[in-house]
């Protein structure tokens, strides 16, 4: 059986097809799969990224792997492979276009990811999931995540002819003689406020510009 562009020959057919089952079918669904399928594919990606960026800092790396394993990415991996097409839907959820959903193509992606693992063990999942990373792991750029959140998401903005985000402190909070600076990123135009907290004005508006750049890719 052919699978995100990839042949296996599956163990054990049924887990394959619980991969493949949407939550509206029934109670055998790829939900469990799901859960299963996130955590080889970020431990993956993770060893992926540590291997090939030596340079990178944690926080960098973690950054970086933000960009692969997001759900907008897994769904632009399930459109590349078709799998929409191997997906069942209850009949409510494909009224409702559940097929074209991101949501659930990625989480479909991912309870493939699981079932995998499950039936032929972390090896060759951990090939698997590699391989059909690729055309997505090979683009990644370091210099992007180099970039500080503020700037970044103003290019964002920019690129799609949107008005910048307003930042405003919202309050300061004592904890334990330290105080907490919290704060409010808004773009009106997209009807997105984000909060966000740091031990200055400065790393709280990065933080809720990191928070609003994830956003606004997941929107």
């Amino acid at each position: 059986m052919k699978i995100l562009g990839q042949s296996i020959a599956w163990n054990n057919h049924q887990l394959i097809d619980q991969a493949l089952t949407h939550r509206s079918v029934g109670k055998n669904n790829n939900e469990r799969l799901e859960f299963l399928g996130d955590s080889i594919l970020s431990l993956v990606i993770s060893n992926f990224l540590y291997q090939k960026f030596p340079q990178l800092t944690e926080g960098e790396l973690s950054r970086l792997r933000s960009q692969l394993v997001k759900g907008k990415t897994l769904a632009e991996v399930a459109r590349h492979y078709q799998l929409g097409q191997q997906i069942k839907l209850g009949q409510g959820e494909i009224k409702s276009g559940g097929v074209n959903k991101s949501s659930v193509l990625a989480d479909a992606v991912e309870a493939v990811f699981g079932a995998v693992l499950l039936d032929q063990g972390y090896e060759i999942s951990k090939q698997f999931i590699t391989t059909v990373m690729t055309p997505w792991s090979e683009k990644i750029n370091p210099d992007l995540i180099k970039k500080d959140a503020k700037s970044h998401l103003q290019e964002i903005l920019q690129q799609q002819g949107l008005a910048l985000p307003k930042y405003t402190l919202l309050e300061e909070i004592d904890v334990d003689q330290e105080t907490q600076f919290r704060v409010s990123c808004v773009v009106t135009s997209l009807d997105i406020i984000i909060e966000s907290k740091g031990s200055s004005i400065k790393k709280a508006e990065q933080s809720a510009a990191s928070k609003m750049i994830d956003a606004i890719e997941n929107k």
